[in-house]
């Protein structure tokens, strides 16, 4: 039956490298996890402005442990809704929209920002991300090579 589910499926392990192309960041280590309905990323500062008549978050974070390189970026908010974190507590969070680049397909995720700082991987994909275009096997880690950035498809 499982078969059935995942074919024509790309099965990935359950940490991932993958690339936020739109928000500058071109490889960062991904938890893939499947009982999370939303996507989360870390950020160290985040702060909300007005351009265009429209609200904007602009947020720094840093990419890798041994040698971190900060990053700054912006991005229009998407929206702020209500998560619940898996101790059960609900949290307001901003969501943006972004581009995420991973096992040679670029595909648009909507991402909450928050502070991950104590956990392993600065980016969560969750399941909303995941459905349809991949299977996740928690057996399995990095079976993609590092991200190569493509160009959008357009078409």
């Amino acid at each position: 039956m499982a078969d059935l589910i995942t074919a024509g499926l790309i099965t990935l392990g359950w940490r991932e490298r993958l690339a936020l192309p739109q928000l500058g960041i071109d490889l960062l280590k991904a938890k893939l996890d499947t009982g999370a309905r939303s996507s989360s990323l870390h950020v160290d500062t985040l702060e909300e402005f007005q351009r265009d008549d429209a609200t904007w978050l602009r947020f720094t974070m840093h990419v890798g442990r041994r040698q971190p390189v900060y990053v700054s970026c912006e991005a229009p908010a998407l929206d702020r809704r209500a998560v619940t974190d898996t101790g059960g507590r609900r949290t307001e969070r901003w969501f943006i929209r972004s581009e995420v680049q991973l096992a040679g397909q670029r595909f648009s995720v909507d991402i909450n920002l928050t502070d991950r700082r104590h956990m392993l991987f600065p980016l969560l994909l969750g399941r909303s991300a995941l459905s349809g275009r991949f299977a996740v096997d928690p057996a399995r880690s990095y079976t993609q090579p590092r991200p190569l950035l493509v160009a959008p498809d357009i078409s």
